[in-house]
């Protein structure tokens, strides 16, 4: 069985922490390094962080020493990286480029021409760009990105769809989780009774990163997909659980509303058979009753990995709508990052 050294970048913040949380039993992963900031440098991580997860701090965890996040201090196969987008850049490349591959939840390399920007059972041919990058002369340095917490759902929610009959074109509301914005996140009073109808930055992403994971690979490039959407981004007082109110037009049209459903209904993982540990047995599950899913009951389903979709129906507008939901820390960031690097492993990208 691969055991891995692995590094966890931006380990005392919330998606470090998911991280941590998610790799405490992992088979193959094992995490023997933390890189935070040079005010959490030389600490115990139980003296750096302030833990915010609903399990306790792993024992074996909360007795490692912080490092600075620089290659030569940290002694791993390679990193997962819960890095700020303000620091990211910098530090992201020097492991890449002292041939640690880094595996990220940061925004900054999404739309780089040689960077995958992956959801592993949306688009696992993207990984071979990697070849193509320049960050290490030897080749072992790389780096792998996964996408906006929302553009997860969304994707692997329309994925079955466009295999069948091609998106045209996508207009979509999210309602987002209070976790989506970190911590201490969103003050009280704001959200509180109440709902925020603009998150800053946040409607770009939807609007951008879905092209380049659902494009195409050609000529050593991804030809981004020609798909025009319209997003709106609110904050809603719920703990975990984004949920997406979608309609879409479709480039063929479908003979009726419940051949749609059976499409998503039969739609197979391309993950089936590479028996990654963290891989949903059923990566998008088709609710049939119209309450679900709902980020209370559904957002945990198989150890929060699967995307639930619910209310496939005709629409009044355009062709189809539905309700998708993902949960934005597990399947949204830290759990997509894990299986993503599950893939690489089972890919052979890890030498």
């Amino acid at each position: 069985m691969a055991e891995y050294r692995v590094g966890v970048l931006g380990a005392t913040g919330a998606v470090g922490q998911k991280f941590i949380h998610l790799l405490r039993n992992h088979p193959w992963f094992k995490v023997t390094a933390l890189g935070a900031s040079e005010r959490s440098a030389g600490k115990t991580y139980r003296e750096a962080a302030n833990w915010v997860e609903s399990t306790e701090m792993p024992d074996d965890i909360a007795n490692l020493v912080v490092s600075a996040c620089t290659p030569d201090e940290m002694d791993v196969d390679f990193v997962f990286s819960g890095l700020d987008s303000g620091v990211a850049t910098d530090i992201e490349a020097s492991f890449a480029s002292a041939g640690i591959p880094v595996i990220s939840n940061a925004r900054n390399y999404r739309q780089h021409e040689t960077v995958p920007l992956m959801v592993a059972e949306v688009n696992p041919d993207h990984l071979a760009l990697i070849k193509h990058q320049t960050f290490d002369p030897n080749g072992k340095g790389f780096i792998v990105t996964n996408p906006n917490c929302v553009c997860i759902p969304l994707v692997m929610a329309l994925k079955p769809i466009t295999d069948a009959y091609g998106i045209k074109e996508v207009i979509l509301t999210s309602m987002q989780a209070v976790s989506g914005a970190g911590y201490p996140g969103v003050p009280s009073l704001d959200i509180l009774g109440n709902i925020l109808p603009y998150i800053s930055g946040e409607e770009d992403k939807i609007g951008l990163e879905p092209l380049k994971l659902m494009g195409k690979l050609e000529d050593n490039k991804v030809i981004p997909a020609d798909i025009p959407i319209h997003a709106t981004a609110a904050r809603v007082p719920v703990i975990d659980g984004h949920l997406l109110s979608v309609t879409a037009n479709l480039k063929e049209k479908p003979g009726d509303i419940e051949e749609v459903r059976d499409h998503v209904r039969k739609w197979d993982s391309p993950l089936a058979d590479l028996d990654l540990p963290s891989a949903p047995a059923k990566p998008v599950r088709l609710y049939e009753d119209f309450r679900y899913p709902q980020p209370r009951h559904q957002s945990l389903a198989e150890n929060g990995m699967q995307v639930g979709m619910g209310r496939l129906r005709n629409a009044s507008v355009m062709d189809i709508a539905f309700t998708a939901l993902g949960h934005n820390t597990i399947r949204g960031a830290a759990g997509c990052s894990i299986l993503n690097a599950e893939l690489l492993h089972a890919k052979g990208y890890f030498s």
